[in-house]
């Protein structure tokens, strides 16, 4: 298993993004700028993928935050409009690219505020590997789901745009 360091995380997190924008993207351009899917969901209790969008963000926003010694602030989870999910998506890379912390930074330990005054307290590597990226990929894999089943057509090699560039042919 590779090392793991900021700067990959960082890195991890920019390029899912990057798919989540795409994915937003070919929603807009399915629905033909109505905005109306934004409030899709799976099932009646679960979420919108507008909500859906601001939750995905929220990890690597948060992951930031962490970084940079401030504490975890959520975005706004009521995504009503496409500039509104956009939004959160550039503001969510751009607070990426200002990230100035150590790789020492994931041996500390942090706490997590649960609500309802419960917390959990957790390494640095543990709160990047067992809370971020864990619910950085439901949230994005739900927001998936929910254009899939409104009948966007997308498929996998949306979902792993980051591998795109790397696909090769073989030569006969």
């Amino acid at each position: 298993m590779q090392s793991q360091n900021i700067d990959l995380i960082r890195t991890l997190f920019q390029s899912r993004l990057a798919t989540l924008e795409h994915l937003l993207e070919s929603a807009q351009t399915h629905f033909y700028d109505d905005e109306s899917f934004l409030q899709k969901r799976i099932v009646a209790d679960m979420l919108p993928f507008g909500t859906q969008i601001a939750f995905t963000c929220n990890q690597p926003y948060n992951f930031a935050l962490w970084c940079n010694g401030k504490p975890a602030n959520n975005l706004d989870p009521d995504v009503i409009d496409l500039t509104q999910a956009y939004e959160h998506i550039a503001n969510t890379k751009e607070l990426l690219l200002g990230v100035n912390a150590e790789d020492a930074k994931l041996a500390e330990v942090t706490r997590i505020d649960l609500g309802q005054s419960l917390y959990v307290e957790l390494s640095g590597n543990a709160y990047v590997n067992e809370f971020l990226i864990p619910n950085f990929y439901f949230h994005l894999v739900t927001a998936y789901d929910i254009l899939r089943m409104a009948g966007v057509p997308i498929g996998k090699r949306d979902y792993m745009l980051h591998l795109v560039p790397l696909i090769r042919k073989n030569e006969a």
